[in-house]
């Protein structure tokens, strides 16, 4: 019995032997499931795991960084899993944009370890802090180099049970409140990204990236596209924790330890945010002109709730976590505007937060440790105590306020001035606010902890040791690199923001015969 010829070319295709595949676009993925079922066998030994974990991670990083030179040389790299070749097969595609986000991702986490030899204890260890950890960048890395969208829902899974087991890890009554809430909110939003997805599996028959953004023209107007595009809208700002779908995170970010929070803040809501350039940016771009209005409500919304819920704080940890939102709203400002230059901003900025959170993260641990707490009124006099102390706390207020010579001032600057450029100088005076409001808050935390005297003389304050403070300014080195020297910044947040408006060359790499 002859087959029709469509049928035909996808048997051949079936059957065609893959070509040269490419391992490192997967090695960071592999490397960290690996790493982890090795540590969970080294549960008894202690003091390896670290060390393991630290190596691991190395690897991870020159892995990364390979993959992201060799996208920014020859574009974006594809591997498809045995025989079945996409649309059929799962593909693993790697261009600038989630390259240069796993890179940073895996670098936060290398600095995370270091911080964890001193804050996570033998039992945080013997229950499995170090597994989890890299369970957790297996999940952050899959998500950042999948090229499908139903294997995007399995690495937000991944990461989603692995930051779990990271929130609970001690068990203490706070843990356990902040963990069912963030578990909760969190499964409620892949409840509507996979809703979402079934649409989309119904209208399209297929779940790969490229062959969708290939397919969505011929199919506006036929498909509810939009509905889809909403539902991806809901599930992703859910998971982003934008308004107003953000309460969850200031209940639950400030109770496990602060290495745990510091690799929360700087990494789990930027999986949100690069769904939704992915989505919104690459598949339904004339959807997200459509809910443009909305984005742009929604993120100054979030600028603002975030940097006036900080304000409002005088927990360190809890502040620290109004200001991963009100970061979150900023980067909403990208899809909101759409053009080549806010989504620069955007993904420049989501690069700077995912430094300049986990180093507030950290700072705060290193401050509770000084001090002996994490309430603003009950902090004083660290000055004397620890100058280098205060001077990386004045640092960090200039990056995460969006001063000079700070990360945050750039794609701030890009920011606002697209915002300009298209006429929505509502959102550029939001980002600009937002600024001077965390400016404030966050100088609170440095005149009242630092700059006054210790409220009660009798409660002794001290330098945090150094495996506290080294962590820290090992962050604050790409911090300040990217506020004196972004040209090399820019040009490869404006080459992966090309990719994701022009999805020519992706779609090559994933269907090299429509090339020929």
């Amino acid at each position: 019995m002859a087959l029709p010829a469509d049928s035909a070319m996808a048997g051949a295709m079936l059957l065609e032997p893959v070509a040269a595949a490419d391992w490192l676009v997967i090695a960071p993925v592999a490397i960290a499931l690996g790493l982890g079922a090795f540590l969970l066998m080294l549960r008894h030994h202690l003091r390896w795991q670290a060390a393991f974990a630290f190596a691991g991670l190395l690897l991870m990083l020159v892995a990364d960084a390979l993959l992201l030179h060799r996208t920014l040389g020859e574009g974006p790299v594809t591997m498809t899993m045995g025989r079945w070749l996409p649309p059929f097969g799962i593909s693993f595609v790697a261009d600038t944009l989630g390259a240069t986000f796993a890179l940073i991702a895996t670098f936060v986490a290398l600095v995370c370890v270091l911080f964890s030899v001193a804050d996570i204890d033998a039992t945080g260890r013997r229950y499995g802090f170090y597994p989890f950890l890299m369970l957790m960048l297996a999940g952050v890395n899959g998500a950042f180099l999948t090229g499908d969208v139903f294997n995007l829902y399995v690495w937000f899974e991944v990461f989603l049970i692995a930051s779990f087991g990271l929130l609970i890890l001690g068990s203490e009554r706070a843990q356990i409140d902040g963990a069912a809430k963030y578990a909760i909110l969190n499964l409620l939003g892949t409840a509507f990204f996979l809703i979402g997805t079934a649409y989309l599996y119904g209208s399209f028959g297929t779940l790969n990236m490229a062959d969708i953004a290939t397919k969505a023209p011929d199919l506006r107007g036929v498909a509810p596209l939009t509905t889809i595009a909403s539902l991806y809208l809901l599930a992703f700002a859910m998971k982003a924790a934008a308004f107003p779908l953000n309460f969850w995170l200031p209940a639950s970010y400030h109770t496990p330890r602060l290495v745990t929070a510091a690799l929360f803040g700087g990494l789990l809501t930027k999986i949100g945010v690069y769904a939704l350039l992915r989505s919104l940016g690459m598949m339904f771009p004339l959807e997200r002109v459509t809910l443009s209005g909305v984005i742009e409500w929604m993120a100054i919304a979030t600028m603002m709730l975030g940097a006036l819920g900080a304000l409002a704080q005088t927990d360190i940890r809890r502040m620290a976590g109004f200001l991963v939102i009100s970061g979150v709203g900023v980067m909403l400002a990208g899809p909101a505007i759409g053009s080549a230059d806010a989504m620069s901003g955007t993904i420049l900025y989501a690069v700077h937060s995912m430094l300049a959170m986990a180093a507030l993260y950290l700072l705060a641990g290193a401050i509770g440790e000084a001090g002996g707490s994490y309430m603003l009124t009950d902090l004083g006099g660290l000055y004397r105590a620890s100058p280098l102390l205060a001077a990386m706390t004045f640092l960090l207020v200039l990056a995460v306020a969006g001063l000079p010579p700070a990360s945050g001032l750039w794609p701030k600057v890009m920011l606002a001035k697209a915002s300009i450029d298209s006429g929505a100088g509502l959102l550029a005076g939001a980002v600009l606010a937002s600024g001077f409001l965390t400016t404030i808050a966050l100088g609170r935390v440095f005149l009242l902890a630092f700059w006054r005297d210790a409220p009660d003389a009798a409660v002794a304050t001290r330098p945090p040791p150094v495996a506290y403070l080294a962590p820290i300014v090992v962050l604050i080195v790409p911090i300040l690199l990217l506020g004196v020297l972004p040209e090399r910044f820019v040009r490869i947040s404006d080459i992966a923001a090309s990719g994701l408006i022009d999805s020519t060359a992706y779609v090559r790499s994933v269907f090299p015969e429509a090339a020929r």
